[in-house]
């Protein structure tokens, strides 16, 4: 693999040429209400960001920065406080935009429905044709290498199988963005790689735009074009990191001098916003 030089880079594509931005916050903040007397609290913000059409960028950043807050707020499950919000040069306004799809980190299959049916859900809440819908979901199980276990209920699947079946149900829908909150934060580290891979797969086949929300610098200098770091609460991005990955990149990657270079990079901008989280927590 060619090694480049590491360098921090500005929202443009490896070959410097400007990508046409599929979804863009500019000056973003999330002020929640205080509660019991207590004052307003600043969870996020000013933040600015602009989502390459394609690209997979991930989120880092200390427990408690407001990473899971900015997927809310891009996903329209949170109003922005202040600054604007935008998918496809549309505002996002108190609903998930049509072609928007969301993994989280939690278990959100539906233990009364077999895989077929927690696969097809979402598509056919969008009223999507059922001919079309078999077809999608066929396609999406065999993707995940679930084809086998069609007819099986959750209780019957392991906690990696279970993600497996969320991501094929977002699959279904044929996002053209893909919010991922920590969807592998549950499973052990060899599953994880593994589910890495698979994510990597899905992003070469369907080509939609991936922002991926994670607490693993590993897993973020595997999987990502760019990688956002952001700072303790209020949660900024204090730098974005350009990888350099080629697009056909997979676990192997991680055995590249590079990935050593990168993940230490993160863990330097990390280590000192990680220290004040702390601090603000005690």
């Amino acid at each position: 693999m060619k090694r480049v030089p590491l360098t921090v880079v500005p929202d443009r594509a490896p070959d410097s040429t400007p990508c046409a931005i599929h979804a863009a916050l500019t000056d973003v903040t999330r002020i929640y209400a205080g509660q019991k007397g207590k004052p307003p609290f600043h969870a996020l913000g000013p933040v600015s960001l602009n989502l390459q059409a394609g690209e997979f960028f991930s989120v880092v950043g200390p427990s408690g920065c407001g990473k899971s807050t900015l997927l809310d707020v891009i996903a329209g499950l949170n109003a922005a406080s202040s600054g604007t919000v935008t998918f496809e040069g549309v505002p996002v306004r108190d609903k998930v935009p049509e072609g928007v799809a969301i993994v989280f980190q939690e278990d959100a299959t539906f233990p009364w429905l077999d895989v077929y049916d927690n696969a097809a859900f979402g598509a056919r809440r969008a009223g999507v044709p059922e001919n079309e819908i078999r077809e999608r979901v066929e396609h999406a199980l065999a993707f995940m290498g679930l084809k086998a276990f069609t007819h099986s209920y959750p209780v019957q699947l392991s906690g990696g199988m279970r993600q497996r079946v969320c991501i094929a149900r977002a699959m279904v829908v044929r996002p053209r963005l893909m919010l991922l909150d920590e969807p592998f934060g549950a499973l052990d580290q060899q599953t994880r790689l593994l589910m890495g891979e698979e994510m990597l797969n899905l992003w070469r086949e369907t080509g939609a735009t991936v922002m991926l929300i994670t607490h693993s610098i590993d897993e973020a200098v595997l999987l990502s074009d760019r990688i956002g770091v952001m700072s303790s609460c209020p949660g900024r991005f204090i730098e974005t990191i350009h990888t350099g990955w080629s697009r056909q990149r997979d676990s192997n990657t991680a055995l590249d001098p590079r990935f050593g270079e990168l993940t230490a990079k993160v863990w330097s901008l990390l280590r000192g916003e990680a220290l004040k989280a702390l601090g603000n927590q005690s």
